[in-house]
């Protein structure tokens, strides 16, 4: 490939968006009205139209799985066009186009590198689950970085990821790709996305007058100054659910305008197969795409509150596993095989050498292991983000801490839920006066609704 080449990637993304009491069913969320819920919107939206036109086919993406699971169980057709998708550019380019995506949506330096480990793993197991074959490339939620997580993309054998121009040093022109240099002297790729046109499309694509004109008036003229290749990386969102319509500017610009004003387009598997990183750049730890300062929106009382509990169940679950006389962490790692029906729960404990357990232990250990699963849940990005706590969002996100404390109680007898109802009482009110404390009276009364029946909403 030679010349100038662009690359649109979108990351399709959506929180966990279903009740974890009633096995994450759809909740009812006002908001998305006349649509029963987010998923169903965005999908009307975005996913659906941009999987009618192709646009999968043509451009970089990656899907948060939490959204793929919805779309396998509640937009079959649209799940289907993605998957099919990806395999027919892969048939083509013999590289993929899509990139994985950990197991859940958390902003990785803000974790343990143990975690971050069985993320990581969770995600590479649920890509091949979905595409067929091992990826090469991940992306980090909200592109949070510092080197540690580089680290543990590459020990487990991703190639490369994507940074943002805020995030490096030391880059040259263009998009890359770039050697970091990880903690232990091996090297992981990265491609570097164009800020100011990314954020261009993704915040004013409505006025830039279409594709055509955009990339006869912008793409064209930044030729001489980019260097060898362009990366646009906005949320997939961007292409009809945030600006409804605008997945035919994706389509247009990718199956015509960009070629037009001279631009080869491209995937990121396969422009690294034909051009391998030659300069060495620097990351700028705990940034993310939209917080350049020490990931500052995601610490707080609140998650203070998550993370007391996490302790907490971290020591549940690790004494128990040592008293088997394993390494719980291992284990953990391979349980994803079981959510994902690639093997039964029989299956992944023999091969961990514990078939052998009583009946009572293998229960408890299987309670605790999904007390984990919801553990690493209930730190979704997306309930740390906004001011207001009043949010489907962050309720969800309590929800899944109050089911993975019931678990580890129903296993155990420990019951953490006194110890986080206090952590979350020491929360100051948001700036409409709501409170933590209010949003978990609100979830453990949608708790006892899911066991009576009733229906939930927010």
């Amino acid at each position: 490939m030679t010349g100038h080449t662009l690359c649109v990637h979108g990351h399709f993304y959506q929180p966990p968006r279903g009740n974890p009491f009633r096995n994450d069913e759809p909740i009812a969320e006002p908001e998305a009205a006349p649509y029963a819920n987010i998923n169903e919107k965005a999908a009307a939206l975005s996913y659906t139209p941009n999987a009618t036109l192709g646009n999968f086919e043509l451009m970089s993406f990656s899907i948060g799985n939490a959204l793929a699971r919805w779309m396998q169980d509640h937009s079959v057709e649209t799940y289907r066009r993605i998957v099919e998708a990806e395999e027919h550019y892969r048939k083509r380019w013999n590289a993929s186009n899509a990139l994985a995506h950990p197991a859940h949506h958390l902003i990785h330096p803000l974790h343990t590198r143990r975690d971050q480990d069985v993320l990581v793993r969770w995600g590479v197991l649920t890509y091949e689950s979905r595409f067929g074959h091992l990826p090469q490339g991940m992306w980090l939620p909200n592109l949070a970085v510092n080197l540690e997580a580089l680290d543990v993309l590459h020990d487990n054998g991703l190639k490369f990821t994507i940074l943002s121009q805020a995030q490096v040093s030391g880059i040259e022109e263009g998009a890359g790709p770039y050697w970091v240099k990880l903690s232990n002297g091996e090297k992981l790729a990265v491609y570097v996305r164009d800020d100011n046109l990314s954020n261009t499309v993704a915040f004013g694509i409505r006025s830039l007058g279409g594709a055509g004109r955009w990339a006869r008036q912008t793409l064209m003229p930044t030729k001489k100054s980019v260097g060898r290749m362009i990366l646009l990386a906005v949320e997939g969102e961007t292409f009809g659910y945030h600006h409804p319509g605008e997945e035919s500017f994706l389509r247009w610009l990718l199956a015509y305008e960009a070629n037009a004003v001279g631009f080869e387009t491209t995937t990121l598997e396969r422009d690294l197969r034909d051009n391998p990183p030659q300069v060495e750049v620097q990351v700028r730890e705990y940034t993310a795409w939209n917080s350049a300062q020490e990931l500052a929106r995601w610490r707080g009382n609140l998650r203070q509150a998550f993370d007391n509990l996490s302790g907490r169940l971290e020591t549940i679950y690790a004494d128990f596993t040592r008293g088997l006389g394993i390494d719980g962490w291992a284990l953990l790692r391979d349980y994803i095989r079981v959510r994902l029906g690639t093997s039964s729960e029989a299956e992944w404990l023999s091969e961990a050498g514990l078939s052998a357990l009583s009946t009572e232990k293998t229960t408890t250990l299987q309670t605790l292991v999904r007390s984990q699963f919801h553990r690493l849940r209930m730190y979704t990005s997306a309930a740390f983000f906004y001011e207001d706590l009043d949010r489907s969002e962050t309720r969800l996100s309590v929800a899944d801490a109050v089911m993975a404390l019931r678990l580890a109680a129903h296993a155990t007898g420990y019951d953490l839920l006194p110890m986080f109802q206090l952590d979350l009482s020491q929360v100051p009110a948001d700036p409409k006066g709501f409170t933590a404390s209010r949003m978990l009276d609100q979830v453990l009364a949608w708790e006892q609704q899911s066991a009576t029946g009733a229906a939930v909403g927010r």
